[in-house]
């Protein structure tokens, strides 16, 4: 008789707070000192201006914002590499063992960093990482928010549906990004 096969997470428990270095960007864990330096490149309205809650950049409505992220236990500071300033943020969410499925969003980045690879870099160290555990991962982006759908579909996430997130919220289109798809992908 042999051993039963050990669950994943058993092996290598799920990270959603890693850290993770590549050439343009690193992420880690967001704290709660990091508060004032994450604001600094969130007080830009025109970051927010295609978002379903575009009034993100004041302070009383962006500390909502990052309060909910460092109670999700799942948020990353994102840093530049060159400089060691803070850039933006993005999040793990949503974990289910059971499908094995996973959210990667609540993301902005410092328009000083749109345009190039910086947001590609981000998120390929994020899925290169939570593909150990995960099968696909989920991204919900506002309807009108044109710039981040195109920046999931160059990934080559799929468009799912259209649906209120978080339920009862404004609508978000859906994609979905298979571990398949991406490693395909190269």
């Amino acid at each position: 008789m042999t051993d039963p096969v050990p669950d994943l997470d058993e092996v290598t428990p799920l990270d959603l707070q890693p850290t993770l270095a590549g050439k343009i960007v690193a992420l880690r864990p967001l704290e709660k000192d990091d508060f004032e330096a994450l604001y600094q490149a969130a007080a830009d309205p025109l970051i927010w201006e295609q978002h379903p809650h575009r009034d993100r950049y004041q302070p009383e409505v962006f500390k909502e914002f990052f309060t909910a992220a460092i109670a999700s236990r799942g948020a990353l500071l994102v840093t530049d590499q060159a400089s060691g300033s803070a850039i933006g943020t993005s999040r793990y969410y949503g974990w289910d063992p059971a499908t094995r499925e996973i959210g990667i969003g609540f993301t902005f980045l410092a328009r000083s960093h749109w345009g190039g690879p910086a947001n590609r870099e981000m998120k390929t160290l994020m899925l290169n990482h939570i593909f150990q555990w995960a099968e696909a991962v989920w991204f919900h982006v506002g309807v009108e928010n044109h710039r981040s759908r195109r920046a999931v579909e160059k990934l080559g996430a799929a468009y799912s549906h259209t649906a209120p997130f978080p339920e009862g919220a404004a609508p978000h289109a859906f994609y979905r990004l298979t571990a398949h798809d991406f490693q395909a992908r190269g």
